[in-house]
């Protein structure tokens, strides 16, 4: 197969994280200086962008900015959650044979690959050469075939210093909190609280995933148990968590919920699962300090917590991707891999129906047999993905003063 000439065209989609960015710089600074590219451009707001011929010429920004780009949080292109159907799609053809874009990259996570795929096979279809490569992005870590995914481990910083900061509260003034995480079908994020914990009476004390049925009673029980050993209760809840039917807790109690064209709910932006559980505690277990903070959408692009190992991975994925695509003429969706646990990684690139519109969850020897906190085998797998140099609690250890006086009766 002929190797093709021609221009180059990426976008990002989907929810916006930390290192998005380093993928995007890593993707146009490798194909400028690949001598089959005439040019660089960019889209913005996603495959929108392309039908509504709304592209940056990247082939003059200098490198010195994109690489200051590159350590910005958030998508420089722009977003969207469009799904193109076939009509779509043929716009986008229209708008890429105009332009002699014959390199197509697609930054994002499974509704993204999803994307990336349908526009390959009407490339197909038409007989139009383009090669079109996905690159996996999502602070869920829930794309198929990759070991984790860039934007995960800066994600995962943030909800572990989070809950540095609810231990250390819950210590001065002890009661219950919770932590609301991300996490529609994967517990992977709010999983990543566990790293908070250094000393034995620190929390979380409990996490809930979307991966076990989620059972009032049984968190109540849960709850009452460590709020009885400890005086206070660390908790953290994925605001994917289902019931035993498989029914969102959150959507059951939000009866103004939103779908995006994929079909998702909207579960992120609202207190409600959290003001909920609170108020269950309050009303069944009495005890008057309870709170609920819901992280939302401070977990995706969070400056000054971002992981330096996600930001090098999120850049390299970027130059793979363009040796794929212009060096092996190849289609496809670029993995990470991860030979062995203590840490190295290689990459791959795969068919796109391997990952597109699928779902990873977490597998049954990350999460313990209670279905109410995860086990050694995910703190081994998850820590060095958030990065070097974490920050760290101390506790005094002067001696206590013996007591004087007599108590008072």
């Amino acid at each position: 197969m002929d190797r093709l000439k021609g221009k180059v065209l990426i976008a990002q989609g989907g929810g916006p994280t930390a290192v998005i960015n380093q993928t995007l710089a890593g993707v146009v600074l490798e194909a400028r200086k690949n001598a089959l590219t005439t040019a660089v451009y960019g889209s913005l707001n996603g495959v929108r962008g392309i039908v509504e011929e709304n592209l940056l010429d990247l082939t003059w920004e200098t490198s010195h900015n994109l690489e200051r780009i590159a350590s910005t949080s958030s998508s420089a292109l722009l977003s969207t959650r469009d799904k193109p159907d076939q009509e779509y799609c043929s716009r986008i053809f229209d708008v890429m044979r105009k332009h002699d874009i014959r390199y197509f990259f697609y930054i994002g996570g499974n509704d993204s690959a999803d994307t990336v795929r349908i526009i390959e096979e009407q490339a197909r279809s038409t007989g139009y050469d383009l090669r079109t490569v996905h690159i996996p992005k999502t602070i869920d870590n829930d794309l198929p075939v990759n070991d984790h995914c860039p934007g995960f481990g800066s994600a995962a910083r943030f909800v572990t210093q989070a809950f540095m900061g609810l231990n250390l509260d819950s210590r001065a003034l002890p009661g219950v909190l919770m932590g609301i995480v991300m996490g529609r079908h994967s517990g992977f994020l709010t999983a990543s609280s566990i790293l908070a914990k250094k000393y034995s009476d620190e929390g979380p004390h409990l996490i809930y995933l979307p991966e076990r049925p989620f059972s009032l009673e049984s968190f109540l029980t849960d709850v009452g148990r460590v709020y009885g050993e400890h005086g206070r209760c660390v908790i953290a809840v994925a605001e994917g968590i289902k019931d035993a039917n498989g029914d969102s807790l959150l959507l059951r109690h939000n009866q103004n919920h939103e779908q995006d064209a994929h079909g998702n709910w909207q579960l992120s932006g609202t207190g409600i699962l959290g003001d909920f559980l609170a108020k269950t505690i309050r009303d069944n277990l009495h005890v008057n300090r309870v709170r609920a903070d819901t992280f939302g959408y401070l977990q995706r692009c969070f400056t000054g917590v971002i992981s330096d190992r996600d930001s090098q991975e999120a850049r390299e994925l970027g130059e793979i991707a363009v040796h794929y695509a212009m060096e092996e003429n190849r289609n496809g969706s670029v993995v990470i891999r991860r030979p062995v646990m203590d840490y190295s990684v290689s990459y791959d690139l795969v068919n796109l129906p391997d990952v597109a519109g699928k779902t990873r969850v977490m597998s049954d020897d990350f999460i313990n047999e209670q279905g109410n906190g995860v086990t050694d085998l995910f703190r081994a797998y998850c820590s060095p993905l958030v990065g070097t140099q974490l920050p760290e609690s101390f506790r005094l250890r002067a001696p206590s003063v013996p007591k004087i006086l007599e108590p008072q009766p």
